[in-house]
């Protein structure tokens, strides 16, 4: 009876033995088939722009001076009292508006007078020549002497000579009477006046009675070195050279203008060249007396490769930039900085046109980091 309890207990034993490795130790490959995927990084978020193809302007930079195209001092040219005053201080005027009444009487009767001496010097003359007609038959027949005939002649001439004084005097007297009525000689905008109704003015007065600034066009003036004087000859015997003007920020541009002065030498106190472009200034942005930054444009370079400036990083190995390839990575590939303007980086090497690059969220990369694309103003807050 023992035996059999023990051979039941054995079998038992091994049944157990047998069944264990079944349930606590499946196969290798049945393992690796129920273990999950690892989990897939989430990309750096930054905000992508595109190279973009510009034509970049290559220019020389300078500061000038605005300067009116013409500033015109108005004085009186004959004496007497101002009547009328016949504008408004700092208003635009055409050439010939009227701009003061001169008291125009005195000069009124010195024409009157004139033209009365004239009068007589007529009938004077018109007399004499009757005479000098009688004379000349009667010396041919004896009865006037020859004397007496070239003695007429000369009464005659004397008073034709007259005559051509009294047209002077009354062309003289007509002038000062004119220069009694100012007008502006020029298109331009007035200044303060210096003068009111009531003064007596004069010829020699050195100060004048109002100014006219003509700003339509309008000059401005800089200087350069003198290195780039062989390059802007060479450039402006093709075309005039454009020059723009620029506010104080240097980024508005106010005005596109020409280079119309190459001066005749250089400073040699300073080693620069003085150089003027004229501008339309229809619109009147610029100013006499203003200084303005200048860009004189000396070539355009086509289909050049741009991207917004923050796009470039700075590295111990020189400026990089990172590019979003196919697989939403980002790749550092090193270029190189033409110039930058207008915070538009131009890049000689390293970019083509319409290749995505990271704009902005680069403080967070990796060369090879995944990246997620998000609008611009996400990136920089994210993380």
């Amino acid at each position: 009876m023992r035996k059999v309890a023990i051979a039941v207990l054995a079998g038992l034993g091994l049944i157990g033995v047998a069944a264990f490795p079944q349930i606590a130790e499946p196969p290798a490959h049945a393992a690796d088939e129920a273990a999950p995927p690892p989990p897939v990084q989430p990309g750096v978020p930054v905000t992508a722009g595109t190279v973009t193809a510009a034509d970049v302007p290559l220019f020389l930079h300078g500061i000038g001076s605005v300067q009116a195209y013409n500033m015109v001092t108005i004085k009186s040219r004959v004496d007497g009292q101002i009547m009328k005053v016949n504008f408004t201080e700092g208003q635009e005027v055409r050439a010939g508006d009227p701009l003061f009444q001169i008291d125009p009487r005195t000069y009124q009767a010195a024409l009157d007078q004139a033209q009365a001496a004239k009068a007589k010097d007529e009938v004077q003359l018109a007399n004499a020549q009757l005479d000098l007609d009688r004379y000349s038959q009667l010396v041919g027949s004896g009865y006037q002497t020859r004397q007496s005939y070239d003695q007429q002649r000369a009464q005659v001439a004397t008073l034709q000579a007259a005559l051509k004084g009294d047209d002077a005097a009354i062309e003289s007297a007509k002038v000062n009477l004119g220069y009694t009525d100012i007008r502006a000689p020029v298109d331009g905008r007035l200044s303060a006046r210096l003068v009111d109704i009531g003064n007596i003015i004069h010829a020699n007065d050195t100060n004048g009675l109002v100014t006219i600034a003509q700003i339509k066009p309008i000059f401005v003036s800089f200087t350069l070195s003198q290195n780039f004087l062989d390059q802007i000859r060479e450039q402006q015997t093709k075309a005039p050279l454009v020059v723009r003007a620029y506010g104080d920020d240097d980024k508005k541009m106010l005005s596109e203008g020409k280079l119309t002065l190459i001066d005749n030498a250089i400073d040699q106190a300073t080693g620069t060249i003085h150089l003027k472009a004229s501008f339309d200034n229809q619109d009147e942005r610029l100013w006499p007396g203003a200084f303005v930054n200048l860009r004189l444009i000396l070539d355009t370079r086509s289909g050049v490769p741009t991207v917004p400036s923050q796009t470039v990083q700075v590295g111990p190995k020189g400026s990089y930039v990172y590019v979003i390839d196919d697989q939403e990575k980002a790749q550092r590939r090193p270029v190189d900085v033409t110039s930058v303007q207008d915070g538009i980086a131009v890049i000689g090497k390293g970019l083509k046109p319409g290749e995505r690059v990271v704009v902005d969220g680069q403080y967070r990369l990796t060369d090879g980091a995944r990246v997620k694309v998000e609008q611009p103003g996400q990136a920089g807050t994210a993380g």
